[in-house]
């Protein structure tokens, strides 16, 4: 029971790595604030069903880690 926690949390921490990699930032910081403001005004959008599933993937990747983590303790 163990050891299938532990490929659980390997599998969990590889999900999250390559989704978290995949996202584009929200903003690059300086020029994300002076050029972002135009770039949402007028429509520049990437692909919403994209970045909504890596979103998605990242969360339930979060969730299995935290959880796998909660039991091997538990469980040690």
């Amino acid at each position: 029971m163990r050891i299938g926690f532990m490929i659980i949390q390997v599998i969990a921490s590889l999900v999250l790595i390559i989704s978290i990699l995949l996202q584009s930032g929200k903003s690059a910081g300086l020029s994300g604030s002076i050029a972002g403001g135009a770039e949402q005004l007028w429509g520049k959008q990437k692909g919403r069903g994209y970045e909504e599933l890596l979103s998605r993937v990242t969360s339930i990747g979060a969730a299995a880690f935290i959880i796998s983590s909660l039991v091997l303790v538990y469980l040690q």
